[in-house]
């Protein structure tokens, strides 16, 4: 099944001699519970890319789907809330609110949106995080890796269709770098969480299950295959 659907994606910036084409006529599909990765050096076109599916900037041309849902054929108001209750989004600098405790920042898209959090399913990410002794404690007084995971939380709590990962490890540590991932590949399988991460680092792309290539804005498939996920 199909969760997400590129067709034809352009992005240009600027005009004239200044006309920058940083996507070009992407196409690509993810099926729920596919990990894909995607990589690039800087400047490649992926960040625009991910931007792009995450309904954050708007392609020159072509379509993005999601669970069948045209994004830019929403009015920005429906397609801020399609966004927020659709898709999960892993930033490097994680993004979290300094004033709010661990337990507060994963809840917080589920607030944003009227929600009463399920205890039982911040619980059960609490555990798989490893955060449940940290659940009180603020952003400023946990480690990097700590609070990546809280990203991750954050990311999961509403069940989104899809994560958005944008170098996800990219302020961390080798042993950090390695839990996240082994997080990410949990979700998933476990939460048959379908996900496409952006990175450069080629060291974190094996355990994904497909691998992507952005370059000068042409988006080629490297190869790999989906796994056997839980049904």
């Amino acid at each position: 099944m199909d969760i997400m659907e590129v067709n034809d994606l352009c992005k240009t910036y600027g005009k004239g001699e200044a006309k920058v084409e940083a996507l070009k006529h992407v196409s690509f599909t993810l099926q729920k519970g596919e990990f894909a990765a995607v990589i690039g050096e800087s400047g490649s076109g992926k960040s625009t890319l991910l931007n792009c599916i995450g309904a954050l900037d708007e392609p020159t041309g072509g379509r993005i789907l999601i669970d069948g849902q045209d994004l830019f054929a929403m009015t920005e108001e429906k397609r801020t809330i399609f966004r927020r209750r659709n898709i999960g989004f892993i930033f490097q600098s994680f993004h979290l609110i300094p004033e709010l405790n661990v337990e507060q920042n994963i809840i917080f898209p589920l607030l944003l949106d009227y929600k009463k959090p399920d205890a039982g399913r911040v619980e059960e990410i609490l555990d798989v995080l490893g955060l449940k002794e940290r659940r009180s404690h603020l952003p400023g007084q946990l480690s990097g890796g700590q609070q990546q995971r809280v990203a991750i939380g954050r990311a999961l709590i509403t069940r989104p269709k899809l994560i958005l990962a944008d170098e996800p490890t990219g302020n961390l540590d080798r042993k950090n770098s390695q839990d996240v991932m082994e997080l990410l590949t949990m979700a998933s399988g476990q939460f048959q969480q379908t996900i496409l991460m952006i990175t450069h680092n080629p060291n974190l792309i094996t355990s994904v299950d497909r691998v992507m290539q952005v370059s000068d804005g042409v988006l080629s498939n490297l190869g790999g295959h989906i796994n056997e996920k839980l049904s």
